[in-house]
């Protein structure tokens, strides 16, 4: 990590939590560069799964049933 990187860091751990959670909130959002392809391919495979669902190739799954799934699984940190 550079010394400007360390300073900010240093800097913005001193930051109460809500203020912390905007620094990374902006940074995150600088990293996150709109990409035209990337959101065709997304548009398209949402589309194709609508399209298996509804031909019936594909069945729903309730979200409770997915969330009790990955807790029973989940290892405790």
């Amino acid at each position: 990590m550079t010394t400007t990187a360390e300073a900010l860091s240093a800097q913005a751990v001193k930051l109460p939590p809500e203020e912390r959670m905007e620094v990374v909130e902006r940074i995150l959002d600088s990293l996150d560069e709109p990409d035209a392809v990337l959101d065709a391919l997304w548009a398209k495979e949402a589309d194709d799964r609508l399209a298996a669902y509804r031909r019936g190739e594909v069945k729903a799954v309730a979200l409770s049933e997915v969330i009790a799934k990955y807790r029973v699984n989940a290892k405790p940190a």
